[in-house]
């Protein structure tokens, strides 16, 4: 099939494919697993309590005999991953969007980002779960362990920001490398959060699955925003 008359067969091999599942799909799965976790992780389910420690002794023992790692670890989650490090990369994306005249998307940006810090918070609070307790910690973290804060802030990071690429046209030399980027630092955090022993198994799985909830709200509810617009708008003769 020929291509569109619209599009140039250049501009069609560069673009990004469209995912089959929407967003607003994907997001009721996440956040239906992640309220399924929640109270799982309230009401001390023994399976899911023996799993974490299980992982989290293992993980330890690894950590005492390995300080280099330990060193590496921590620069990744202090510097690299932190979520101060995530909120000024949002910071940063919402100043261009504003700068070239994008002020919607660049609200939304920066209220999910917002709501993305209140929920967290006010999660940690409500559950109050105490982080892995050890004779010889590798590392210190303050709040409530449920869920991981580093977790759920770089999913939702990531998760905006790649939206935004494919917003705006990013093609396969951008979309990939940044997608590989993003799955690193995604799944990479939420490693170093267990490694240096601050955090259950449970707790990084649920900020992974409430980030990615959130952003997939957000991303349904602009392209909702801006349906509506675009039928308010009239039509020209």
């Amino acid at each position: 099939m020929p291509p569109s008359p619209h599009v140039s067969p250049v501009d069609a091999r560069s673009r990004v494919p469209h995912a089959r599942v929407s967003p607003f799909g994907a997001a009721v799965v996440c956040a239906s697993a992640a309220l399924v976790l929640l109270i799982l992780v309230a009401v001390h389910w023994s399976p899911l309590m023996t799993l974490d420690r299980t992982v989290a002794v293992a993980l330890h023992r690894s950590a005492l005999a390995e300080p280099g790692l330990v060193r590496a670890n921590r620069i990744l989650t202090d510097w690299v991953w932190d979520p101060w490090t995530m909120r000024a990369l949002i910071a940063g994306a919402v100043v261009v969007l504003w700068w070239r005249g994008a002020r919607a998307p660049a609200v939304w940006v920066a209220v999910t980002t917002v709501l993305s810090a209140l929920l967290q918070q006010g999660l940690k609070t409500a559950v109050g779960r105490e982080r892995p307790q050890w004779l010889h910690p590798v590392d210190s973290a303050h709040y409530a362990a449920f869920p991981s804060g580093h977790a759920m802030s770089a999913t939702v990071t990531c998760g905006l920001l790649l939206w935004l690429l494919r917003r705006h046209g990013a093609g396969r030399r951008v979309w990939w490398p940044a997608l590989v980027a993003a799955s690193l630092s995604v799944v990479g955090v939420g490693l170093t959060r267990l490694y240096l022993g601050v955090h259950w198994l449970s707790d990084v799985l649920g900020g992974w699955l409430l980030g990615a909830a959130l952003v997939g709200f957000a991303i349904a509810g602009f392209t909702r925003y801006e349906r509506g617009g675009s039928a308010a708008l009239p039509r020209r003769s």
